[in-house]
């Protein structure tokens, strides 16, 4: 398991078992478990007009290296898929469809991450959030990364900045953390926030409110984009904060 950028996969090619599919352009990820559901490939002028989506399922090897995404799908497949059109959202109706075609677990109402049998107690607790952008039952949580990057992040007594990237487990495809840049207040400086101290989320007006102050936050330990992200550094971040590490739930839940 490695902990990765978003926006590092972003642009990576995609290969099919028998020839090129295009390059990512963004991913969605459900706002409730805060794990990725989809790649959204850019097939260029071969598949034009229509919105190409990618399960983690149809990822065989990522090179990140060779900035290289091999898939277990032909492109025939692909082409035949159920088509989402690039005006229409994603609904839960064409995610059956979809589901269906592939032959795919579905995520929704399972304890998988994605489907894949991945306990939820490997992703922080994500309370109950206060939303003015309440989604209609039965429709899919998904968020676009293109979207969200960029929302304005504060703490609960002061702004913070706002999201410069999402760093995401390559194993499970679930978001670990929030990339923050603190804009003028720490110049340069970058921080992690895990998306289960998220404390409010306003879809609408574009911002996050984490459950931590302001000066913890700013004593907290810096991230650095181009150093190794490793479980000791995650141990201290959430020493820090005071907060219980995923992988301890994990433990705790098995018990």
């Amino acid at each position: 398991m490695m902990l990765r950028s978003i926006r590092a996969m972003q642009g990576t090619t995609l290969q099919a078992t028998d020839g090129p599919v295009g390059w990512v352009d963004h991913l969605l990820f459900d706002d409730t478990q805060w794990t990725i559901r989809y790649l959204v490939a850019n097939a260029g002028n071969w598949l034009f007009g229509r919105r190409v989506l990618l399960s983690p399922y149809a990822v065989e090897v990522v090179d990140w290296d060779e900035n290289n995404i091999r898939l277990n799908l032909t492109r025939q497949q692909i082409e035949d898929s159920p088509p989402l059109a690039t005006d229409q959202p994603v609904s839960r109706q064409f995610e059956t469809d979809y589901t269906n075609y592939y032959q795919y677990p579905t995520y929704w109402g399972n304890i998988g991450s994605f489907g894949m049998g991945t306990s939820l107690a490997t992703v922080d607790p994500v309370p109950p959030v206060s939303t003015s952008d309440p989604t209609p039952s039965g429709d899919p949580h998904l968020r676009s990364t293109e979207e969200v990057i960029g929302y304005s992040i504060g703490a609960h007594d002061d702004e913070l900045g706002h999201v410069s990237d999402f760093i995401f487990d390559d194993e499970t495809w679930i978001i670990r953390y929030m990339v923050v840049a603190t804009r003028n207040w720490l110049p340069g400086k970058k921080v992690l926030v895990s998306p289960g101290w998220i404390s409010e989320v306003s879809w609408p007006e574009n911002s996050v409110i984490v459950d931590l102050d302001k000066e913890t936050i700013k004593n907290g330990p810096e991230y650095d984009p181009d150093a190794l992200l490793d479980r000791e550094f995650e141990a201290t971040l959430y020493q820090h904060y005071g907060k219980t590490t995923y992988w301890e739930n994990a433990i705790n839940q098995d018990k």
